[in-house]
């Protein structure tokens, strides 16, 4: 019997699951892959998320991984040209694109020096729910053995397609159209830098961030009704893509070596799932889900982890009701998140750049 269980040991459940252990609690933490290992991402660390990783005291590990800091970022409209300072978020101020090979697993093994109890390669495949609640979770482990764990809560920190989402069920609200799909690889011999590049063009975005092993992260974002023409060739798309935006930028990255294959997403969905109920809690994207075109779902999540840490830690506890502290953290969550979530739906419109020029301007004036 487990205090907790997090189904989902990467940038959401493994934090989630160091704090708690911190706290005395005893976790365990599941996933169906092994770390290291790589998973479809953005990337993208703003110096206010990665507050929380320096206050959690696994910033420096993040940054010994050899992953460069980001300090400007240039923002090509096609009318004009613009380079600005990352601004900075409490202590911290660069960014980060981490691949998520490195930071995942920096997460799990900080979780796991906390206490928590890590097993890879399990997959979830049910809830064990008693008199109308969770009450633990059925699987096999990576022997394929069938297991049955209980838990006073299990917490679904397992992405966009959560399985835990998809079994409890939760009310949806503030839903908002799916705007946009996209694709990206890396690549190397295309150098940046300290400085991220964004180019912002009507129907689409091209975006390229330097990453761990001297690497560019290089992706692009368009409209979703593109996406089977897109796909039927991704990579003389891409660049094609590429070379309609700005012509310097694609001979840039034909010139460069793709050392990936391309990874992408068909649709991405902007919703918010009902974070809690009896004997479970939802966070990271298998709570709040949005377009990848502002960067922020990794800080956000981590914004939100600290949340849910405190209220688990005051709802187990004893310190107050769980469900009424519970339901503090989807109020907490959701007026964090609920600018951010409207300039981040803004943006995923891909509307002509002079109107997302006002938009990203709007948006750093008021952080």
């Amino acid at each position: 019997m487990y205090d907790v269980t997090v189904v989902g040991a990467r940038c959401a459940g493994a934090p989630l699951g160091m704090l708690l252990a911190r706290q005395g609690f005893s976790v365990l933490l599941v996933d169906r892959s092994t770390f290291p290992s790589d998973i479809m991402s953005t990337h993208y660390l703003h110096p206010w998320g990665l507050a929380y990783l320096r206050r959690w005291g696994v910033l420096d590990q993040v940054l010994a991984s050899g992953c460069p800091p980001i300090r400007n970022t240039a923002v090509d409209f096609g009318f004009t040209r613009m380079t600005v300072p990352v601004v900075p978020g409490g202590e911290v101020s660069e960014a980060l694109c981490p691949r998520r090979t490195v930071l995942d697993h920096i997460l799990a093994q900080a979780a796991v020096a906390a206490g928590a109890e890590l097993r890879e390669g399990f997959s979830v495949q049910g809830l064990i729910v008693e008199d109308g609640a969770v009450t633990g979770i059925r699987g096999r482990d990576r022997s394929g053995g069938v297991v049955e764990e209980r838990s006073r809560i299990v917490i679904g920190a397992d992405g966009r397609r959560s399985f835990v989402a998809r079994t409890v069920k939760p009310d949806v609200y503030d839903v908002r159209p799916s705007f946009t799909s996209g694709y990206y690889s890396y690549y190397r011999d295309l150098p940046l830098g300290d400085t991220a590049e964004i180019y912002v063009r009507e129907g689409q975005v091209a975006l390229l961030f330097p990453t761990n092993d001297g690497l560019t992260c290089a992706g692009l974002e368009f409209r979703h009704d593109g996406f089977e023409e897109f796909r039927k060739d991704i990579e003389g798309n891409f660049l094609l893509a590429m070379d309609s935006i700005s012509p310097e930028l694609g001979q840039r990255v034909r010139a460069a070596q793709r050392v990936e294959r391309f990874d992408g997403e068909a649709e991405i969905e902007n919703v918010f799932r009902k974070p809690f109920g009896p004997g479970w809690a939802l966070v990271g994207d298998a709570g709040y889900l949005k377009d990848p075109i502002t960067g922020t779902g990794m800080s956000d999540a981590w914004r939100d982890v600290d949340f849910l840490a405190t209220a688990l830690t005051e709802g187990l506890g004893g310190k107050r009701d769980l469900m009424e502290a519970l339901a503090w953290y989807e109020e907490q969550r959701n007026a964090a998140a609920k600018p951010l979530y409207e300039h981040t739906v803004t943006l995923a419109s891909l509307p002509a750049p002079q109107l997302a020029a006002q938009a990203m301007m709007a948006a750093r004036q008021a952080s």
